[in-house]
């Protein structure tokens, strides 16, 4: 996962991502990492736009660190996203939020 590795190697993978996003000519993109398993559990319409663009990957055999660049041409193209769907807004309680921000800065 992201969180595995060392970060002088995520010094490096930076100015690589931003070369190759370059590369694909648009001005519009998204860039994907997934850590864990989980987080590569979407939704059929996602599977079939990235499917569309060569980048899904329903497992990996070896687990490692990659990142995927989705050139965003325009609105059809690319990576569609349904915010309502893929990120629902919840409510939290104010002492809630302020618990786990203490809990973040703790760790960080």
């Amino acid at each position: 996962t992201l969180g595995d590795l060392p970060d002088e190697f995520l010094s490096d993978i930076g100015p690589a991502i931003k070369k190759v996003a370059l590369a694909t000519g648009v001005k519009e993109y998204n860039i994907i990492q997934n850590n864990g398993k989980l987080a590569f559990q979407v939704g059929a319409g996602v599977q079939r736009v990235m499917a569309q663009t060569y980048l899904l990957t329903t497992s990996q055999h070896i687990p490692h660190v990659h990142f995927h660049v989705v050139p965003k041409p325009n609105e059809k193209e690319g990576l569609v996203l349904n915010v309502a769907q893929n990120w629902p807004m919840k409510k939290a309680e104010n002492e809630a939020l302020a618990a786990t921000c203490e809990k973040m800065k703790a760790r960080i």
